[in-house]
């Protein structure tokens, strides 16, 4: 058993990467223990560094909040507790009716159109310089938020902000897809995902901390109340975006954490997995590959679906506790165990779908799940059994973003298409955001039936494109097992039969 753990890797395709040394340490192949003791290496510098930058643009994004009504804490995006609006903004600024949600819709309106764009530029300068700056930038824009004075400035400046964040996700996603195999991607992705969703549920605490602060600034433009969580919170975001920029390696040939021999296999191990170059430049022919792939389309809208549930689900549950009768205190904490216990499932979820290596089934699962949980909101008159349905409503919603959005990275070769890939998927399924936004309104109080039947409607259409994309990828694969896509081989030399990647007969797509 050892010895086939240890098995030799990598022998099959020839190499194509040079990294330059005094000493001879390319070696033709290696070990599963020697990658091991890479990705360990890359867990212990990447993987928290890209969490706390996510979680920056996650706490920027969500400290605006939304409530239906004054007393009521309620959240948006993946929400803070007793946020910005609870704080005065929304008397400050004149948020009357549904203002405050066309600026939770502009922000995404801004948000969707970045993200292609966004992956090519990283692509293009690198990751080191490019994700540290537009955390950044988001972060100076949420620092001016603190001097808002109306609500047209309020609009400018969530449009922007959506403009900054939008490549945050779909950078990093590809970012790691960079530096991990395949079915290592999901969970890691799901870490830096989870991690900042969990990390929001104990945001309010952040919030309420930050509020209190006396009033302190210039006369003309005091700062107090709210303004102090979006000029603190936009602060902090600065310091750890330029510590970034030390930490992170662009690719895996610049990380000096490893050594020339750990350098080498860690670029390999990718190329020879996606039977890809080290090095490619990006052409339209590799956008429209990204654009035009039928897994790309199925994810991206199965992820559109799933965020219909899962931002929903963060706009109604301070609702349903207030429903319950609980004062603002137990409301607050009883917040946050539905967030814990999803996020330690979803990591769960992502560990098997990485062993097992499957999506597809999880994602049906995690619908069934949810589609009952909104069931019994939907349907039940007891308060016990209502708080007990968000956690299923929870635990069958989270999982199914970063499942997809994985899924379409294990299915996407070639670095430009990888880059284009993800952004698509992700810009496709924050459409998501865009109709949560407006799944609970006010004149539904106080049972949100309609909402809760939408989300069972969302929840069915996530687990029937996962079905569809099972059976879509299970067929291609078939056709590719006996030879029904050798004929585009013919006729191409080494080089361009590498550049067809996922199109490449011998590439196989997960399931």
């Amino acid at each position: 058993m050892m010895a086939e753990k240890e098995q030799q890797i990598g022998a099959e395709l020839p190499l194509t990467t040079e990294v330059s040394s005094d000493e001879e340490v390319q070696p033709t192949e290696w070990t599963e223990v020697d990658e091991k003791r890479i990705r360990r290496k890359m867990d212990r510098r990447i993987v928290p560094t890209v969490l706390m930058l996510y979680l920056m643009c996650f706490i920027d994004r969500a400290n605006i909040g939304f409530s239906s009504k004054e007393k009521e804490a309620m959240w948006t995006d993946k929400a803070i507790f007793r946020n910005a609006r609870i704080q005065g903004m929304q008397k400050d600024l004149d948020l009357i009716g549904y203002r405050f949600n066309w600026a939770l819709t502009i922000f995404y309106l801004a948000y969707i159109g970045t993200e292609i764009p966004s992956n090519l530029v990283l692509k293009l300068i690198g990751a080191r310089i490019f994700l540290p700056l537009i955390v950044i930038s988001f972060g100076l824009i949420c620092m001016c938020h603190a001097f808002l004075t109306n609500f047209d400035g309020l609009l400018a400046a969530r449009f922007f902000l959506g403009l900054a964040e939008g490549g945050t996700l779909p950078g990093i996603a590809y970012y790691l897809s960079c530096f991990y195999k395949r079915h290592e991607l999901l969970f890691r992705v799901g870490i830096f995902i989870q991690g900042a969703t969990l990390a929001g549920a104990f945001g309010g605490l952040l919030a309420a901390g930050l509020s209190p602060i006396p009033k302190w600034g210039v006369a003309s433009r005091p700062i107090y109340n709210w303004r102090n969580i979006f000029f603190f919170e936009g602060l902090f975001t600065l310091l750890v975006s330029g510590l970034a920029i030390f930490i992170l390696p662009s690719t895996p040939d610049k990380c000096k954490f490893l050594t020339e021999k750990d350098r080498y296999i860690a670029i390999e191990r990718i190329n020879r997995e996606h039977k890809e170059s080290a090095v490619e430049k990006t052409q339209p022919r590799h956008v429209k590959r990204g654009l035009m792939n039928i897994n790309n389309i199925l994810c991206g809208f199965g992820y559109l679906a799933v965020n219909v549930s899962v931002q929903s689900f963060s706009l109604f549950l301070p609702t349903i506790l207030n429903a319950l009768g609980w004062t603002a205190l137990k409301t607050q904490f009883y917040s946050v165990p539905p967030y814990v216990v999803a996020c330690l499932w979803s990591i769960l979820i992502f560990r098997l779908s990485d062993k097992y290596q499957r999506r597809g089934v999880f994602l049906v699962g995690g619908s069934v799940l949810a589609m009952i949980g909104y069931a019994l909101l939907a349907t039940s008159k007891s308060n016990s059994v209502k708080y007990g349905a968000v956690f299923l409503a929870s635990c069958g919603a989270f999982p199914g973003g970063p499942i997809f959005l994985s899924w379409g990275l294990n299915n996407a070769a070639g670095q430009s298409v990888r880059a284009v890939s993800g952004a698509y998927i992700v810009s496709i399924g924050s459409s998501g955001a865009l109709l949560a936004v407006w799944t609970y309104l006010t004149k539904d109080a106080p049972l949100y039936k309609r909402g809760h039947y939408i989300n069972i409607g969302a929840s069915c259409v996530a687990g029937l494109i996962a079905t569809v994309t099972i059976l879509y990828t299970k067929w291609e694969n078939r056709v590719r097992e006996r030879g029904g896509r050798d004929g585009r081989l013919v006729g191409l030399s080494e080089g361009e039969k590498v550049e067809l990647g996922y199109r490449h007969p011998e590439f196989r797509y997960t399931s």
